[in-house]
């Protein structure tokens, strides 16, 4: 075995893994198809089962086949398969953005109800140069420029991605070694998309030495600048930063030293952690609120609202954001609401879970006793039965329900 090659790469990131149950996510392209194969062939010398699933996000209509492909394969390996199907897409959001945070949210609930350790993706060093030089041209800074992490956690699930350092070239040689066949995306040969232009931008770069493996190492040295930036911030965090049901609260006069970058990091954060959302606002609107700051005046960004008062910034949840968001499922279960909120209480059939709104405040006695600022109630979850208010935790009416922020945003940049 090649101690560089596929096989001695994957050996390495799995070297100490004490998993005995190992997912991994295959769309049936060559690199998630030689992935599913390398971790089957290690699989069976490490006593660990394997699992595989396919995200179907409805966007295409070629998808159904390349899972059926899929599941095929898995079956000749003795592998379980299951196809993950998007269909709670509200149209909200950016659609690339949605999709992605979908495809995760589908493969960590599939990976905890089977009680994986992790999940592995097929990543590879070309996907690392080819992102770079796309954020590149599109002018990223530190974070957009940097490495894709080789393990993370998302959704409270762990993932991994064991082949960033390994070429697409020699996963293919690989797989028409086994006579495997993968799918090719039609899309992966029309110019009109940015990743198909900047692969073939690649090969000309590649001539004066900007190859794959340089920008991978590129991103790789930013993604330290990256982290030890990310480090800063959370120190800072600890000084100036306190979260009070679901809302974040700035001190002002803490934060005012500090560079518009670290500001502009720690904003970014908060905005991400109220939302609820799995990507940062843009830089130009990012500057802008980072002069909003500065000069104590408020703003709307993000799906959130930045209120001044007494010297502090408090960042909580708009309501038009969340105004048509609706949360409801079988009796006893609990709801996730707008990404981030936990709702448990004595479900029944025709309740939902919706934002407060105008209309339920007026139904609630008392609400101002709860030290909650209004525009955050708002916006908070609440249990309603038709037009009939059940229950508003956050306002302080409870009625035997709770409402709790998702464990892994429990704690803001910790």
């Amino acid at each position: 075995m090649d101690a560089n090659g596929p096989q001695g790469t994957l050996a390495r990131f799995l070297e100490h893994t004490q998993a005995r149950r190992i997912g991994v996510a295959v769309s049936g392209g060559s690199d998630s198809l030689a992935l599913l194969h390398l971790v089957c062939d290690w699989a069976l010398t490490h006593g660990v089962k394997v699992h595989a699933a396919t995200v179907d996000h409805g966007l295409r209509s070629e998808a159904p086949s390349e899972a059926a492909y899929v599941a095929q394969i898995c079956e000749g390996l003795g592998v379980s398969h299951t196809i993950l199907c998007w269909t709670d897409w509200d149209k909200s959001g950016n659609l690339q953005a949605e999709a992605r945070a979908a495809r995760y949210r589908l493969l960590a609930d599939w990976a905890k109800s089977r009680n994986l350790e992790s999940v592995l993706l097929g990543h590879t060093m070309d996907d690392q140069a080819e992102t770079l030089l796309m954020r590149l041209a599109r002018g990223a800074g530190v974070d957009g420029l940097s490495a894709m992490a080789a393990r993370f956690t998302r959704a409270g699930q762990t993932f991994g991605r064991p082949l960033l350092d390994v070429r697409r070239q020699d996963l293919r040689k690989f797989l028409n070694a086994r006579d495997v066949a993968w799918i090719d995306d039609p899309s992966n040969a029309d110019p009109a998309y940015d990743r198909v232009r900047v692969r073939a931008a690649l090969a000309t770069l590649g001539e004066i030495g900007l190859d794959a493996p340089v920008l991978s190492r590129v991103s790789q040295n930013l993604a330290v600048s990256r982290d030890a930036l990310r480090w800063q911030v959370a120190q800072i965090a600890k000084d100036t930063v306190t979260t009070d049901r679901g809302d974040i609260i700035v001190s002002l006069s803490d934060i005012a030293a500090y560079p518009d970058e670290i500001l502009r990091r720690l904003m970014s954060e908060a905005l991400m952690w109220v939302s609820g959302a799995s990507y940062v606002p843009r830089g130009r609107a990012m500057t802008r609120l980072v002069a909003a700051l500065r000069a104590g005046r408020g703003e709307t960004l993000h799906g959130c609202l930045l209120r001044m008062s007494h010297g502090k910034c408090r960042i909580s949840r708009e309501w038009a954001a969340v105004a048509r968001v609706v949360s409801c499922g079988p009796v006893a279960q609990e709801i996730v609401w707008d990404r981030r909120w936990h709702v448990t209480g004595p479900w029944q059939e025709g309740l939902q879970v919706r934002a407060l709104s105008e209309q339920g405040i007026l139904q609630v006695p008392d609400w101002r006793n709860c030290g909650l600022p209004r525009q955050s109630l708002l916006a908070s979850p609440s249990i309603w039965y038709g037009e009939t208010l059940v229950s508003a935790p956050l306002a302080g009416w409870e009625q035997g329900w709770r409402a709790e922020i998702s464990p892994e945003r429990a704690n803001f940049l910790s």
